[in-house]
């Protein structure tokens, strides 16, 4: 059974993700780490920029895809809006439903994001409204929070917990839901 880990940026699915992986003696993969390479850029802000939204949630579409057939128990970080991209819902439905994947939703309020974010680098980060990308964070949470609880089989929410808390309650949710 492979673990899908959603959230926005700065929910620390690309941080906690590996932490709980090497736990649990399961491999990690980033789909942000992935993307880049599937469309011959340096980054994900090169990668926005040459081959747009579209093109871009493409990609991640055909590599989530990819990652889930060809892997298994894994924890995957997906990027924050792969799940926004067209099919994406219904791939992660399927696979919960034929009970090959649980997915984990790292939420996080606006402003806990933005005092991560504040602190992070932000360079290969693209803007997904035309803002900043720390100003963007209540309109983008807004507008995926109801997405990622429907696709959820579990929301951590993150506000307030030290990183070895956090680590440790994503960890403990993982055990009590797979049959790792």
């Amino acid at each position: 059974m492979n673990i899908a880990l959603i959230g926005l940026r700065g929910s620390g699915k690309s941080t906690l993700g590996p932490h709980v992986a090497g736990s649990l003696q399961r491999g990690f993969i980033d789909l942000d780490r992935l993307i880049p390479g599937r469309l011959n850029a340096a980054n994900i802000a090169q990668a926005w920029a040459t081959h747009g939204e579209a093109g871009f949630r493409t990609a991640e579409l055909e590599e989530l895809r990819r990652v889930l057939e060809m892997y298994d128990d894994q924890i995957i970080a997906l990027g924050g809006g792969t799940p926004t991209a067209p099919g994406v819902a219904d791939l992660l439905r399927k696979h919960r439903s034929t009970g090959d994947l649980r997915v984990f939703y790292l939420r996080g309020s606006a402003g806990t994001l933005r005092a991560r974010l504040a602190i992070a680098d932000n360079a290969h980060r693209p803007s997904l409204t035309g803002a900043n990308p720390i100003d963007e964070i209540d309109a983008v949470l807004a507008a995926r929070d109801p997405l990622y609880r429907s696709l959820a089989d579990v929301v951590i929410t993150i506000d307030d917990l030290p990183y070895d808390r956090a680590a440790q309650q994503l960890e403990d949710a993982v055990r009590s839901l797979t049959p790792w």
